[in-house]
């Protein structure tokens, strides 16, 4: 921590949230989040802007081409803790994406200049980050953690159907034997995979398009993605209830194609709601099992 930030954080804890100079009469908070390497705790004072129920900070870094630490942090853990005024709370921290963060860039840049014109500085995309408050206790159910251990037991089965598929067509895995096994292994991947999605738009997605509207973009491209794996699992069903009667090259071409696509979307889900869905956890007690 700098020494400039320590002084600005003992001068507002000294005085219920009020410090003096440059600083002197705007709406400040100290946001306390985890080191992505070390796991420390890492406060830094922001200005803020409320919004409603929640609180807006905005990862300007002064305009300089990268995003601040604090950003990084609650980018890999979005449980932080809030320190405003005299008030000491518990929270969630999520970026807002798409339009909505732009008009509240822009209204944060007419109340303050000062961030319109770093905007002009940098050609990064300046991050709003908008902090909701929750009970959070981290030892409780990782919603994010069992989202992975679908999602990786999904990509074994995957794996196990590509590995039946080359055997059915190299003739080392028993003739019709083994497209009956294909045929069971594809409709139970196929299973899984529709009850899997299914459980995401009749449960967590409403509940966090409900408690953080700044994810819409991201659960948007989610379920545009969703109705393009429903048209995939019907596919792969159709090409492997006949394999025999498949160009074996294209067979094998579709499945790799398949599979890249499935992982794909895997993994842009866990980078953009495994954290939040850790975070939450505590909050959906009697929530989904499966993500």
């Amino acid at each position: 921590m700098s020494e400039w930030n320590r002084q600005i954080i003992e001068e507002f804890r000294a005085n219920a949230g009020k410090v003096g100079g440059r600083f002197e009469g705007a709406d400040l908070l100290l946001l306390t989040s985890t080191g992505a390497r070390t796991g420390d705790p890492h406060t830094t004072p922001l200005g803020y802007m409320a919004d409603g129920e929640r609180l807006l900070v905005f990862a300007t870094n002064a305009g300089l081409p990268s995003n601040p630490a604090w950003y990084h942090n609650l980018r890999a853990d979005p449980r932080v803790t809030v320190e405003v005024g005299t008030e000491t709370f518990d929270g969630v921290a999520i970026p807002v994406e798409g339009g909505e963060r732009d008009k509240l860039y822009a209204r944060r840049g007419e109340l303050v200049p000062a961030y319109a014109e770093y905007q002009r500085k940098t050609s990064r995309v300046i991050p709003v980050v908008a902090v909701h408050r929750g009970s959070l206790d981290g030892r409780a159910w990782a919603i994010g953690d069992e989202l992975v251990k679908i999602h990786d037991d999904l990509r074994a089965r995957l794996a196990e159907l590509r590995d039946d598929v080359h055997s059915f067509y190299d003739g080392s895995g028993g003739g019709a034997d083994l497209a009956a096994r294909l045929r069971e292994h594809c409709v139970s991947v196929c299973g899984v995979l529709g009850e899997h999605h299914d459980n995401e738009e009749g449960r967590a997605f409403p509940r966090l398009e409900a408690q953080f509207p700044g994810l819409a973009p991201v659960i948007g491209r989610l379920r545009r993605e969703h109705v393009k794996v429903t048209e995939t699992r019907a596919a792969l069903q159709a090409m492997l209830d006949d394999p025999g009667a498949r160009d074996p090259a294209h067979v094998r071409a579709e499945l790799d194609r398949m599979t890249a696509e499935l992982d794909a979307h895997f993994a842009y889900e866990e980078e953009q709601l495994g954290s939040v869905m850790n975070a939450v956890g505590p909050l959906w007690r009697t929530g989904p099992r499966r993500g």
